[in-house]
């Protein structure tokens, strides 16, 4: 009676599985199908699988790479750049504050960590026009524009992305022994050389997961690339510009769509490759913390 009961558990959790991965991948499963037709078979049927030919896929997205209005090189080389000069600087910054924060035992590094944790439930929408009037006034004070530039959006990233990355990686150092940092003072090291020399490589793993997550993030992003850097600005990210395609192709879902496939893709392919660092770095951090 046991091992039935057990059986039916099990068989219960995979139902229950099935049905919340087909509710959350059926968009993409839409997205992709459709991405494969002409805009005549996607508005006759979109679910339906009438039309569908790889033939047809490469054309699309062919069209998609070398229409001047979508210009997809120019987006995706703002989208990588915004993200892996925000992903560097998330890692280095977010490091050296973790450990601060948590070799430092005095209220002041208590007060801010917790204040890295309390921003982590405000909502971005209660601080987007703050946000937008602030960099725009601080724009004017140091000469240098703020909004529709990579250096303004990349500091908005460092900041929004801080709480997270601080609050992952301190859980991580607390499990480092002190003997290590004791012992390279004894050597003769620097505050500074311990910590590149001793502490972040040893931070490697957890780095990995939070580069990963943050990177998933910042790639996908709309709302705060298309309030900082606007829908006709020179700068734009990939979601941004897919946008504004679906302002010049309303009618034209195949290429809408198939623009779409070309933002994801590439997240897709690096969570696939990754998430077994992902899962490892979420768990070291977890048990050392």
């Amino acid at each position: 009676m046991h091992t039935k009961e057990k059986t039916s558990r099990v068989v219960v959790r995979f139902i229950i599985a099935v049905i919340v991965a087909a509710y959350v991948l059926f968009p993409f499963f839409l997205v992709v199908i459709n991405s494969c037709k002409e805009t005549a078979d996607i508005t006759a049927n979109p679910v339906g699988l009438n039309g569908i030919g790889f033939k047809q896929l490469i054309s699309n997205l062919s069209d998609v790479i070398t229409n001047t209005h979508f210009l997809f090189w120019q987006a995706f080389g703002y989208s990588l750049l915004i993200t892996v000069l925000s992903l560097v600087l998330l890692a280095l910054f977010g490091s050296m504050a973790a450990w601060v924060i948590c070799r430092n035992h005095t209220k002041w590094s208590t007060v801010i960590y917790f204040t890295f944790i309390a921003s982590m439930i405000i909502p971005f929408q209660v601080v987007m026009l703050p946000l937008i009037s602030t960099f725009r006034d601080v724009g004017k004070f140091v000469g240098i524009s703020m909004l529709q530039s990579v250096h303004g959006i990349v500091f908005a990233y460092l900041g929004f992305g801080g709480a997270m990355t601080v609050f992952i990686l301190t859980g991580f150092i607390k499990g480092i022994p002190m003997d290590l940092e004791e012992a390279a003072s004894i050597d003769g090291c620097s505050p500074e050389q311990t910590f590149f020399m001793i502490i972040f490589p040893l931070l490697k793993p957890v780095i990995t997961t939070v580069t990963i997550l943050n990177g998933m993030w910042i790639w996908n992003d709309y709302l705060l690339p298309s309030m900082m850097l606007g829908q006709n600005g020179a700068v734009k990210t990939l979601p941004v510009a897919v946008q504004a395609f679906v302002g010049s192709y309303v009618k034209q879902w195949n290429l809408i769509l198939a623009a779409a496939l070309l933002a994801i893709v590439p997240m897709i392919i690096l969570f696939l490759f990754a998430q077994k660092q992902i899962m490892e770095g979420m768990i070291e951090g977890a048990v050392k913390g």
